[in-house]
């Protein structure tokens, strides 16, 4: 009950946060007249802190939404995928495994669009933002279309999310690949194989039964089929991004008298000392080509981003799982805001996702050029008697028929080191090989019914009975010794006897 009360009020969250989104865009176009609505006025030098914190808030309050939605919606999907015998893991690539059937909720189709719109999502803060130079202070001004899509983004994946919900039966709501496995056993839908009380799950498609105990366990790279892909895609993006820095310096370098790169063209925040390379739309179709535009670079990112989610999550029950040879054992019941906290792998995630697409924000900057002739307000400056380059939308009247979107080389460059940095650490945490002779699961759900022969509100897996051939091996109430690393450990229903401790 505690893991559905905490989904729902996620969910029931992001739906008022995405109404307030579709309420204030709604207003600000029409106060407005689709520009941009001033958030607060500041000094020329603090310009770019305080919009950039302002993106960074953004984005942070997005991840919070879409994780509240993909909580209900990886549960639901689960129990899809179970009613189909097809679950083989707790955890999986949400948005790139689906149910049956093109109408269902959790099917092939709605997740496609669930994609597009957690895209869209990030894409909106990238553009939400801007600031406009007056004279001497600068203001920072929020949009209303990017606010206005956001909302509509968040409420469409918050439908999704309930629909998918409604249309399948929840085993449980428990994020805890324990209690999954012991809903499936419960209802007949897994059945523990006897004598493999000792095989971990890299040893699932072996034809093998008793088994001694094994100082090392293999590591999430060997045991989850698609933890390869998600690495190989990271580094695909830490390439491609890479690419697409040099791509667009090797563009910006191709005019003569293009200036060189020196240490001042290095900043965190874009400025007059970075390089530009700009593509120009008309006003016309400008936004949505924008739109396009970001999307379609940004959208690797957040697949990404959202496939590493698999890592962090085969951890989590692996680390769960492996309690059971500690003082306090394992719990079975898990609560997903504390499984969240107290691993420090999917706070780093957590955080990760926030602060990558908002250093992928700032590889772009994206304005408005205004034509000086057309300027008869005495608000505006004009820097000397050429023109000043704005924000876009600052004012409809006022905007020449282009817009630009530059791209910022310094800053891409910095997204690709931050990429690499991520790259590699979750390339470390994959391969990392876990130490004891408690077999490895990382969230298998068979290979767990099989190794789990005692449920209880609290577990300590161990040594549990001597044998004339075999021993066994198992879970219990009580705190159990460790198992004999000379001995073969097949299974209780193999001659055994209850071993004198």
């Amino acid at each position: 009950l505690t893991s559905r009360r905490c989904a729902l009020a996620g969910v029931a969250c992001t739906s008022i946060i995405s109404c307030c989104c579709i309420v204030a865009g709604a207003v600000i176009l029409a106060t407005y007249g689709g520009a941009a609505a001033t958030m607060m006025s500041t000094r020329l030098s603090s310009v770019a802190l305080q919009k950039e914190m302002l993106v960074i808030s953004l984005n942070l309050i997005v991840t919070l939404c879409t994780e509240s939605t993909s909580f209900v919606h990886n549960i639901s999907l689960r129990s899809a995928l179970a009613s189909e015998s097809r679950l083989r893991f707790n955890s999986n690539l949400r948005l790139l495994t689906a149910a049956h059937g093109w109408s269902n909720p959790n099917g092939a189709l709605l997740n496609g669009i669930m994609v597009i719109l957690l895209i869209i999502s990030y894409s909106s803060v990238s553009l939400a933002t801007s600031y406009r130079i007056i004279n001497d202070t600068a203001e920072v001004d929020i949009m209303g279309i990017p606010l206005l899509v956001l909302g509509i983004a968040l409420l469409f994946q918050v439908v999704i999310a309930l629909s998918g919900m409604r249309a399948a039966k929840i085993l449980t709501w428990s994020s805890s690949s324990l209690d999954l496995t012991a809903a499936l056993v419960h209802h007949a839908q897994l059945t523990p194989v006897p004598l493999r009380c000792m095989r971990s799950v890299s040893d699932f498609n072996v034809d093998a039964g008793p088994a001694k105990p094994s100082e090392t366990q293999p590591s999430a790279w060997h045991a989850h089929p698609s933890i390869q892909k998600v690495i190989m895609s990271l580094w695909g993006l830490v390439v491609a991004c890479a690419g697409w820095g040099a791509l667009v310096l090797f563009i910006y370098n191709m005019p003569k008298d293009s200036h060189p790169i020196t240490w001042k063209s290095w900043s965190v925040f874009p400025d007059d000392q970075n390089l530009l390379y700009s593509l120009e739309y008309p006003i016309v179709g400008g936004f949505l080509m924008t739109y396009i535009n970001l999307a379609i670079i940004q959208g690797p990112l957040t697949l990404c981003l959202h496939c590493s989610e698999l890592i962090t999550n085969v951890i989590r029950d692996e680390r769960h799982w492996r309690c059971g040879t500690r003082q306090k054992g394992i719990i079975p019941a898990m609560n997903p805001l504390k499984s969240v906290i107290a691993n420090p792998l999917c706070l780093a995630l957590f955080v990760a996702k926030p602060v990558l697409h908002w250093v992928f924000g700032l590889c772009f900057v994206l304005f408005a050029v205004i034509n000086p002739s057309d300027i008869n307000d005495a608000n505006l400056a004009v820097d000397g008697t050429w023109m000043v380059m704005y924000p876009m939308q600052v004012r409809n009247y006022y905007i020449r028929q282009a817009l630009q979107h530059p791209y910022v080389p310094v800053q891409i460059l910095n997204l690709s080191i931050v990429l690499f940095v991520f790259a590699c650490f979750f390339t470390l945490v994959a391969l990392r090989q876990r130490r004891g002779p408690q077999p490895a699961a990382y969230g298998h759900l068979q290979t767990l019914a099989n190794l789990v022969d005692e449920w209880a509100p609290v577990m300590w897996w161990g040594h549990k009975e001597d044998g004339i051939t075999y021993c066994h091996a198992g879970t219990s109430n009580q705190l159990l010794p460790a198992v004999k690393m000379d001995c073969v450990y097949a299974g209780i229903s193999v001659g055994s006897h209850p071993s004198v401790l």
